[in-house]
C-alpha cells in the first residue's frame, strides 16, 4: 500500500493539473496531497486509511451523503440500458424527461422548463445568453448589462468568472468583462456604518442598487443575479428584509432576477429552494450541486413561465435557439438526479437540514461565539460560518498574510473534520451533508473549538 501511495503521489505531482491549487508548491511536493478512496454517510476515507467527517460535503454538493447505492445502482442500470443520446432537435430520453418533471414539481411557483448542462458555471453561461436573447426578442438591444454583487460566486469561466465578485477569480485573468457590473454585498457583519440595523442595511443595499441602475440607465440594465445566501464569498445569509427590498427595485426598472441556487437548491436551507425560503420570485434559477448530490455532473436552468413565452416568440421568428451542449440532459447524469431526488424525499433530508442545521449552528455559536477572536458565527439551514478577527470590539481583521483561516482549517483537518477556509477573509465554512446527525454535529463542533483554541495559542 505504501509503494502504491508513493507511486500515485508521484503521478499526481507530475501529471495532474488541479483546480484552485497552488501549482508550484503542489508540483514540488511542498504542500500535502490527499487521495480519497471511499466514503459513507458524512465520512470519507483516504489512501492512508484516515477517516474524516466531511463537514463541507465535498464542495457543498454531496447532499445525501457518500455511499448511496440507490444512486450508483441507478447510474449503472441507465448505462446498461442507454449510456448516451443527445437532446438536440427535440430528442430526449425517458429519464431526462422524468427528471425535468420532478424538478418543476419541486420548484417555486411559476417555473416552467428546465435546460440541462453539466456544472453551475455552464448553467450561468446559459443564463447570460438567455437574458440577452430575451431582450433581443423584445426589441431592446441596449438592455444587456447584468448586475452581480461583490463576494458573489457564479462560476469561473470568462463571463461567469466576471459575474463572480471575488478577487481570486478576477486577478491575472483580465476579469471582469463588460457588460457585468457589481453592487454592494449584503454582508451585515462587514457593514461600514455599524450603527445600522439589519433592515437599514438592507435598505442601504437596495438604494445602492437603484443608484447603479439609474447611473447606467434603466434601459441598459437587463438582470440582477444573486445567491439566496452568499456562498463562497463567506457563507453570508441576507440581512432582514433584503430580498424584498431588492426585488422592489428590480420590479420598478423591469430588471430580471436570476437566483443562483447551485448551493441552496434541493434542501440545504431546510426548504427545497432558497427562493421559497426568502420569498424570492426569480425569472431564472441556476441549479447544480444538490441536483445529483455530485454522484454525476449535472446542472440546470429553470425558466419561469413568463420568460419562457418570450423565448418561444423568438424561436418562432428566428428558428432553433443557437445554444447547446453535447452532454445536455445526459441520461446517466439524469438517472443520478432522479434517484437523488427520490432519496432526498425518502430520507426526509430537507426537514433534517432545517432541524439538525439549526442545532449545529446553535452549538457552534455556544462553543465559539464568546472567543476573543471570533467576530461572527452565522448561517442558515445546513450552512454555517465562523469569522475570525484580530480585535473583537473594534472589529479589526487579521492581515491576510498571516493566513489565520487556513491555519484553523488545517488544524481542524488534523482532528478528523473537513471545513473550508473561505476566500477574502479569515472565515471557516461548514456545509455538511444534509444527512448529518446531532451526534456528528457535536463531533464537528468540538473539533472546531479545539482547532481554534490550538491555533490561537500558537499565534
Amino acid at each position: 500500500m505504501l509503494d502504491r501511495s508513493n507511486e500515485l503521489a508521484a503521478w499526481d505531482r507530475d501529471h495532474f493539473f488541479h483546480p484552485s491549487t497552488p501549482m508550484g508548491t503542489h508540483a514540488r511536493g511542498e504542500s500535502p496531497a490527499r487521495v480519497i478512496t471511499g466514503g459513507e454517510g458524512v465520512r470519507i476515507r483516504d489512501s492512508a486509511g484516515k477517516v474524516s467527517i466531511d463537514a463541507f460535503a465535498g464542495l457543498y454538493c454531496v447532499n445525501v451523503g457518500y455511499g448511496r447505492t440507490e444512486i450508483s445502482d441507478a447510474i449503472a442500470e441507465q448505462a446498461r440500458q442507454l449510456a448516451y443520446y443527445h437532446a438536440y432537435a427535440g430528442h430526449g430520453t425517458e429519464v431526462s424527461i422524468r427528471l425535468a418533471k420532478m424538478i418543476i414539481d419541486r420548484a417555486p411557483d411559476g417555473m416552467s422548463r428546465v435546460y440541462f448542462g453539466l456544472g453551475g458555471s455552464d448553467a450561468n453561461e446559459t443564463n447570460i445568453k438567455l437574458i440577452w436573447y430575451y431582450n433581443n426578442v423584445l426589441g431592446r438591444p441596449e438592455k444587456k448589462k447584468i448586475i452581480s454583487r461583490w463576494r458573489g460566486y457564479h462560476g469561473s469561466g470568462v463571463m461567469t468568472g466576471s459575474l463572480t465578485g471575488l478577487e481570486l477569480f478576477h486577478n491575472a485573468f483580465d476579469l471582469p468583462r463588460a457588460p457585468i457590473l457589481h453592487t454592494e454585498a449584503p454582508y451585515y457583519f462587514r457593514r461600514e456604518d455599524r450603527s445600522m440595523s439589519e433592515e437599514q442595511f438592507s435598505q442601504h443595499c437596495a438604494d445602492k442598487l437603484e443608484e447603479m441602475i439609474l447611473a447606467e440607465g434603466p434601459d441598459t440594465v437587463a438582470a440582477f443575479i444573486g445567491e439566496p445566501v452568499l456562498g463562497t464569498g463567506g457563507i453570508v445569509p441576507p440581512p432582514m428584509g433584503y430580498w424584498q427590498k431588492i426585488q422592489a427595485v428590480l420590479k420598478k426598472y423591469d430588471v430580471l432576477l436570476v437566483a443562483d441556487e447551485v448551493v441552496t437548491g434541493f434542501g440545504r436551507l431546510g426548504t427545497m429552494f432558497g427562493s421559497d425560503h426568502y420569498g424570492m420570485t426569480p425569472d431564472l434559477i441556476t441549479i447544480a450541486k444538490g441536483l445529483t448530490s455530485a454522484y454525476a455532473p449535472l446542472s440546470g436552468v429553470i425558466v419561469a413561465e413568463g420568460m419562457w413565452k418570450v423565448l418561444v416568440q423568438g424561436s418562432d421568428r428566428m428558428g432553433a435557439l443557437g445554444h447547446g451542449w453535447t452532454y445536455s440532459a445526459h441520461p446517466i447524469c439524469a438517472a443520478a438526479g432522479v434517484a437523488n431526488l427520490e432519496l432526498i424525499d425518502t430520507l426526509g433530508l430537507v426537514e433534517n437540514a432545517g432541524t439538525v442545521g439549526a442545532y449545529f449552528r446553535k452549538q457552534l455559536a455556544e462553543a465559539l461565539g464568546g472567543h476573543a477572536h471570533v467576530g461572527d458565527v452565522r448561517g442558515d439551514g445546513m450552512l454555517a460560518a465562523v469569522e475570525f478577527v484580530e480585535d473583537k470590539p473594534d472589529r479589526r481583521f487579521f492581515d491576510a498574510s498571516r493566513k489565520v483561516g487556513p491555519q484553523i482549517a488545517s488544524a481542524l483537518a488534523e482532528r478528523g473534520v473537513i471545513g473550508r477556509a473561505m476566500p477574502q477573509g479569515d472565515i471557516l465554512g461548514f456545509a455538511p451533508p444534509l444527512c448529518l446527525t446531532r451526534e456528528d454535529a457535536d463531533i464537528i463542533v468540538k473539533a472546531a473549538a479545539d482547532a481554534v483554541e490550538s491555533t490561537f495559542k500558537q499565534l
